[in-house]
């Protein structure tokens, strides 16, 4: 493909100059750009290990969170918090996050890798001092469940025995679920299938507890609205507590002295910081107000590497940027068209000039090597097939292309990526398209409501395993928000959960992941790093692919 190096090298260079205004990632963080000074060798001032006598991590988070209610939110912002207030069956080891007892002690599987039953701690409580119980988790998944919550990532539970039909309200006694209470603190789980990724999916925020009693206390239990995730009356189970919600200011988590595990934890307390502006987040870190940043502004990225090396952090990363497509709306809703759009985004001219972190270039949906899977049908497209499927569909050059707009969350680098794709698709097939922005919670809401047309979306795995990146895109999946279904898609992805034989599932994904890049519902770009700057006081800050660090093995030196 004719590269536009020459063409995006000035025109970011002009655009990242600008950049003042910056905003939270969706499903996956990535790197931004920023206006302030930069860094020079020895200017960095670590924040302090200390804050009134106390060990206080100070977190930039990116964005202010949509909500703190586990069963609701679906962004990598609000998992950063939740995962500090609740626990759930099992734990992540803070090295490699393979899964460790939390919430249960010990677990047992059964011979045919259906039934999972996990012995809970009998010393666990939540933080109003009530004992965790089986009980707990059984009400609390049965919440997610009900369809008027309308939870996003119910779907995450349909692996369990008769979850999915009530979930879309086939099955009405929920008894008949997959759920068991054995006894206080025995608790059974029965799947529809063997499910090699389960102990650690049950770590996912879909599957932390609530505590019922609190949540209809303040509200419904089955309804969203409620009132119990305000600081003064929320309970949780984790090894931290919610102290403070200053909007747009600060979220204050103190050490919860209930917690089973209180004595380890050597954090008091965690500070997340919702730094929206990239340039103001860096010059923060540097000024000693941080221990630890959301992203690296990519204009700073080689500043520190070169000055700072002990600062920064560049990671591996189980995470897709992409641009989800409405195929409701023509003229997308010819997958000619979509496959023209990708077909004209040039990948490596967006890796090297606007995020500059060492990402790859993404021609499909999973990132290679997800637990022994790489797509086999990825290939590098060029632009007389793109600008041939344009003409096909009626648009010779670009002629008599429709008015199309691209949304994004309000950051520097959506922006920029925005800014540079609107250039290729006008030089390289002839249309024009226009930018929008919105701030994150109506951004989500938008996306959610199928209010767009072309959408800038990131995706985080959940759990290292291709499922986490193609069983959201079966038809009316609560995270596929593309209006997008294919019927030997929803198949093979069905039949994949239910096979316990690795060589056959991974083949029944690649059957899957073909169909999806013929019909193109989304546009992968890229495939994540993780940049962030770090103090070297921060002790226990492991490298890990789902960029998780539990917080209980944190602490400041």
């Amino acid at each position: 493909m004719k590269s536009l190096s020459c063409v995006l090298a000035a025109s970011l260079v002009l655009a990242l100059a600008g950049c003042t205004k910056s905003a939270p990632d969706a499903g996956a963080p990535s790197g931004s750009s920023g206006s302030s000074a930069p860094a020079a060798k020895g200017d960095v001032k670590d924040a302090p290990s200390r804050i009134e006598g106390k060990m206080v991590l100070l977190r930039g988070n990116g964005a202010e969170p949509s909500d703190l209610d586990p069963q609701l939110v679906t962004g990598v912002p609000e998992h950063m918090i939740l995962m500090s207030l609740f626990e759930c069956l099992t734990g992540q080891d803070p090295k490699d996050l393979h899964p460790i007892p939390a919430g249960a002690e010990r677990w047992e599987v059964s011979t045919d890798l259906l039934t999972y039953t996990f012995y809970l701690r009998k010393n666990a409580k939540w933080s109003n001092g009530d004992p965790v119980t089986a009980n707990d988790y059984y009400r609390s998944y049965r919440r997610i469940l009900e369809p008027t919550l309308g939870a996003q990532y119910a779907y995450m539970h349909h692996i369990v025995k008769g979850a999915q039909d009530y979930n879309e309200g086939k099955l009405k006694d929920f008894a008949q679920v997959g759920y068991k209470v054995v006894d206080d603190h025995t608790f059974q789980i029965t799947l529809v299938g063997p499910t090699p990724y389960f102990l650690s999916l049950v770590n996912h925020t879909s599957w932390m507890p609530v505590h019922l009693p609190t949540v209809e206390k303040h509200g419904k239990a089955y309804e969203r609205g409620g009132k119990w995730t305000r600081p003064e009356n929320f309970v949780c189970n984790g090894p931290f507590k919610l102290a403070k919600w200053e909007v747009n200011q600060f979220i204050s988590v103190v050490r919860n002295p209930l917690h089973w595990n209180a004595g380890a934890v050597k954090l008091d307390e965690i500070r997340f910081l919702p730094i929206t502006d990239q340039a103001t987040e860096e010059r923060m870190f540097r000024d000693g107000k941080l221990h630890v940043t959301d992203i690296v502004p990519p204009t700073k990225i080689e500043v520190y590497q070169k000055n700072n090396p002990g600062h920064i952090r560049i990671d591996p990363y189980l995470a897709n940027y992409f641009y989800r497509i409405n195929v409701t709306k023509p003229p997308l809703n010819d997958k000619r068209v979509r496959k023209a759009l990708a077909m004209a985004i040039e990948r490596e001219s967006i890796v090297k000039f606007v995020t500059k972190a060492g990402q790859i270039p993404a021609f499909n949906m999973t990132p290679p090597g997800t637990a022994g899977y790489t797509f086999r049908g990825a290939a590098t497209p060029t632009l007389e097939e793109a600008r041939k499927l344009l003409a096909e569909a009626g648009y010779p050059n670009g002629k008599g292309f429709p008015a199309v707009e691209i949304l994004y969350n309000t950051q520097d680098t959506h922006r920029s990526i925005a800014e540079a794709i609107q250039q290729m698709w006008k030089k390289n097939l002839g249309i024009e398209v226009k930018l929008l922005n919105q701030e994150w919670k109506v951004y989500l809401d938008s996306q959610r409501q199928l209010n767009y047309q072309v959408c800038r979306a990131g995706w985080t795995g959940d759990y290292v395993d291709p499922n986490t990146f193609l069983d959201m895109w079966v038809t009316g999946g609560g995270q596929n928000e593309t209006g997008w279904g294919n019927k030997e898609y929803d198949r093979l992805i069905a039949e994949a959960g239910r096979t316990g034989d690795t060589a056959a599932r991974l083949e029944l994904f690649q059957k899957a992941e073909t169909i999806l890049m013929d019909e193109m519902p989304i546009l992968p770009i890229y495939f994540y790093t993780r940049p962030h700057l770090v103090s070297p006081k921060l002790k226990g800050w492991q490298p890990t692919l789902l960029d998780l660090h539990p917080y209980e093995h944190l602490s400041i030196d």
